[in-house]
């Protein structure tokens, strides 16, 4: 599809995005100039492509990036810990790592910076990646709460 953006203009947009969401500079780490675009109907980018693999989307309702688990991988080496992690304790990690939300009471450590909505990195121990998703409550609230879905994972990681 044509859009009235340039390449390096499409690029620089996720970027902003990403900047915006996860810190300064990290659009470029997550984004390399070789990523490729897909857009909806109305001309606005829906998704990053590497290598024809889906790093993010770019989410219609409030235009903030949703990522794929390699696109964390990404931001998991660019981003030291504890940012945007929650870790979880490693009884339930095989089932956060298959796809399984991550519950309150399952939660060890989090990010205070965390807001509900947020995108974050579910780890466990040594900073393994166990999946994406969404928070449903904040970095402080996760650690408080023994109830409730703390992550709705996105994408699990075998591990």
């Amino acid at each position: 599809m044509s859009t009235s953006y340039s390449e390096n203009s499409t690029a620089r947009r996720v970027r902003v995005i990403a900047d915006y969401q996860f810190g300064k500079s990290i659009g470029a780490e997550l984004f390399p100039d070789s990523c490729e675009f897909s857009f909806s109907t109305t001309g606005r980018i829906r998704q990053v492509l590497l290598g024809g693999i889906r790093l993010a989307t770019v989410r219609a309702e409030d235009g903030r990036l949703t990522l794929s688990i390699e696109c964390a991988e990404r931001l998991q080496k660019a981003l030291p810990p504890p940012s945007y992690r929650v870790e979880v304790n490693a009884e339930v990690a095989e089932f956060v790592a298959a796809g399984k939300n991550a519950f309150a009471k399952h939660v060890i450590a989090a990010d205070p910076m965390i807001r509900s909505g947020d995108e974050v990195l579910v780890v466990s121990g040594e900073d393994t990646l166990l999946a994406t998703g969404t928070a449903m409550l904040s970095g402080a609230e996760m650690l408080v709460f023994n109830y409730g879905v703390a992550v709705k994972v996105r994408q699990g990681r075998s591990v």
